[in-house]
């Protein structure tokens, strides 16, 4: 029996290092999951990626952008999902092939912000009223020009306004290129008017005189999708585990932990997967 211990020993080692790569990869599932800055700087993806890794042992690794660099992120396939909030530059990637399916996931609002003493008049429900107050008035206003799906919001709201805005470029409209929360704190430090989702600016904290100004109209809803990047264009993508993840955030667990996440009692994102009009 003692010689055949070396033998038994020999095996024992091989199955250990048969054994170890098949422990590491089932340690090592994750995702990339390329997203706007509003899902990130609101907490949102800190409450719910938790419940999810929880429930599927998958890691998802956040690459926090505006929309549209978000998108090209996927479009170089450097993430397996993308998850924004630019109903028409969506449904330009999928047209492009660079996805075959787009899922409405949720939704929340846009908000104008600015100085609570509001020298431009913009308060109410009418935020194409506001925007053209704001252009008379000169007053400044911070835009975050940096391709997201608020900026896109923006624009076109300015575009409904009648309103070109770079023509006050350099004296009261200042793009920044950056995120929203940069955006508000540049805002809350020069008293300008600024369009926000609702999510980030609850989780904002740096409001200084900051004041919700315009909000309630129809033209400021803000919908989000989530979108598999095809593995087709991108073979490496992880696409088993990027479903998984798509599947989890329509399902009613991920649906109920969308709608569980509030700040001081308000509800920040509303689900709606099973919107056909998402």
């Amino acid at each position: 029996m003692a010689r055949r211990r070396p033998l038994l020993s020999a095996a024992l080692v091989a199955l250990s290092l048969l054994a170890a790569p098949l422990a590491s990869q089932a340690q090592d599932r994750s995702i990339t999951v390329a997203s706007t800055t509003s899902t990130e700087q609101s907490g949102l993806f800190g409450h719910i990626l938790p419940a999810f890794t929880r429930a599927t042992g998958i890691q998802v690794r956040v690459v926090a952008l505006g929309t549209g660099q978000a998108l090209d992120v996927g479009r170089r396939g450097d993430a397996d999902v993308v998850f924004v909030h630019d109903r028409a530059a969506e449904q330009t990637f999928i047209e492009q092939g660079f996805a075959s399916r787009r899922y409405p996931v949720m939704y929340n609002d846009f908000i104008l912000v600015g100085p609570a003493t509001d020298l431009a008049g913009t308060r109410g429900n009418d935020v194409v009223a506001a925007l053209r107050a704001v252009a008379q008035k000169q007053a400044p206003f911070i835009s975050r020009g940096d391709r997201s799906g608020t900026h896109a919001a923006e624009l076109r709201l300015w575009q409904l306004a009648g309103i070109d805005p770079a023509s006050g470029r350099g004296h009261w409209y200042r793009e920044i290129g950056q995120g929203m929360g940069p955006a508000l704190n540049t805002a809350a430090a020069s008293d300008a008017y600024l369009l926000s989702d609702r999510g980030t600016w609850l989780s904002f904290r740096n409001r200084r005189d900051l004041r919700i100004l315009t909000e309630g109209d129809t033209r400021l809803f803000n919908q989000y999708g989530v979108m598999l990047v095809n593995p087709a264009r991108h073979p490496h993508v992880k696409a088993a585990d990027g479903q998984a993840f798509i599947d989890w955030l329509v399902s009613k667990p991920g649906q109920d932990a969308i709608a569980a996440y509030q700040i001081d009692g308000e509800q920040l994102f509303f689900p709606n997967a099973n919107d056909p009009n998402g």
